[in-house]
């Protein structure tokens, strides 16, 4: 195996002696030179080699140290998928969430309080709303493309439950949970995917106050839903004039543990009415997509579709961190401010025992923007996935498995899950070989 295609490869100067060659705990056991790489697996981290030459040379006058570094790991499995009696896992787990708030407290006396979050004070992050912005334009640019590219290649979706494929030709696996499958021994049912089969709408209430009162259960109907992402670039900065939120320019006076009133802007002079940052994209209709026309413009596609998916959840990652996203623990519900809604709509396992109210829980990033996990095909122009090699199929993102399939390259962090260094059986004699 070449250590080169490893990763990054850098050269550091030589250990002094009695130190160990390794960057991190292993117990790898490396007797001399390179002899030992094949016994060398991949992982996330970084390691050094040390180089030995049997042939003195005068121009090596100091001896090197090799380190290969990979930042992701050769293969990896998928998120768990958690089933509908289980409850989600915290982000952080509570005993470490204990253990970090006695450790807050106790470096915490005798030193002054740190300031409070703009957002918590009602106020916006300045150095987000150009963020903000970039993520709904980043959004609206993902949905344009995909259509775009929903026309060059097929894209299947089961009539029976919600699995999709994209692919020539649907895979044979006998994977398919809704009704009847037990008559179709498991078959899945293909037929043509939409858009919202593949880009799941997570969707959440608008609130004109983010600090205002909850929303209760009768006020389910009469507040507008309106998709995650867009409410979270809204409270982030971001002007609608269809969906108008409440901007204060002072911060909030606390009176209480959960009350507060708005300070006083009568000495401010009047606001200028809200103009947005940055010019917002709007979609293109069905009726006016045109597809890429040569294999060059939809490789370019392709590549840029894949940098807005990028930059849609880097940009959502990084305004989560400062506007807190609520999920709820038994089932997709998402909300969008620092506490979940009163609406008791949760139909998950054993709701009737919490009266439909929802279990809120700090939200990550697969919550707001589902990724959508699909069969990695290797080979387009070959032979279809064959339920017998289903362990040695690797799975992607949907978004990123059109990209792939267009002709744009594998982004490195979904490698690992593709699995595109295995090699498929040729025959069942040859998988049942592998050990």
């Amino acid at each position: 195996m070449d250590l080169l295609s490893c990763g990054k490869v850098t050269v550091f100067p030589q250990p002094k002696a009695g130190t160990s060659i390794f960057t991190r705990n292993s117990r790898l056991n490396l007797h001399s030179g390179l002899s030992s790489l094949h016994s060398l697996k991949l992982s996330s981290g970084k390691y050094k080699l040390q180089l030995k030459s049997r042939v003195p040379s005068k121009k090596l006058q100091h001896p090197y140290a090799l380190a290969a570094r990979q930042d992701y790991p050769q293969n990896a499995d998928l998120p768990r998928q958690y089933s509908k009696r289980e409850k989600k896992p915290f982000p952080i787990p509570i005993v470490e969430l204990r253990r970090a708030a006695r450790a807050r407290a106790k470096n915490r006396s005798g030193q002054p309080r740190r300031p409070v979050p703009p957002p918590k004070r009602g106020l916006l992050v300045k150095n987000l709303i150009p963020v903000a912005y970039d993520v709904l334009n980043a959004r609206i640019t993902l949905i344009n493309n995909l259509k775009k590219l929903w026309k060059v290649v097929p894209v299947h979706a089961c009539v029976f439950c919600n699995e999709i494929h994209v692919g020539p030709v649907g895979h044979r696996f006998k994977s398919c949970k809704g009704p009847d499958s037990a008559f179709r021994k498991g078959l899945h049912e293909w037929t043509n995917a939409a858009l919202e089969d593949i880009l799941l709408q997570v969707e959440a209430y608008h609130l004109f106050d983010r600090l205002g009162k909850r929303i209760r259960h009768d006020e389910r109907f009469s507040i507008p839903r309106i998709p995650a992402v867009t409410e979270l670039c809204i409270q982030a900065g971001v002007e609608i004039p269809e969906f108008p939120t409440k901007r204060r320019r002072k911060p909030i006076i606390r009176i209480g543990r959960k009350e507060f009133i708005d300070a006083d802007e009568s000495d401010l002079p009047d606001p200028d009415p809200p103009v947005p940052l940055k010019p917002i994209l709007t979609e293109i209709p069905d009726s006016e997509i045109v597809a890429p026309s040569n294999e060059e413009e939809t490789v370019l596609l392709a590549e840029e579709t894949l940098q807005v998916w990028e930059k849609m959840r880097g940009g959502a990652r990084r305004l989560m961190m400062m506007y807190p996203v609520r999920v709820c623990g038994y089932c997709p519900e998402v909300h969008v401010g620092p506490s979940g809604h009163k609406a008791q709509n949760c139909g998950a396992f054993k709701h009737q025992q919490r009266n439909g109210q929802h279990g809120w829980q700090a939200a990550v990033l697969d919550d707001l923007i589902p990724p959508r996990y699909v069969w990695h095909v290797p080979d387009v122009n070959g032979p279809p996935l064959r339920r017998e090699f289903k362990s040695f199929y690797g799975q992607a993102p949907a978004v990123v498995e059109i990209c792939v399939q267009a002709g744009a390259a594998a982004p490195e962090q979904y490698k690992p899950t593709m699995r595109l260094d295995v090699g498929i059986p040729t025959s069942i004699r040859e998988a049942e070989m592998v050990v």
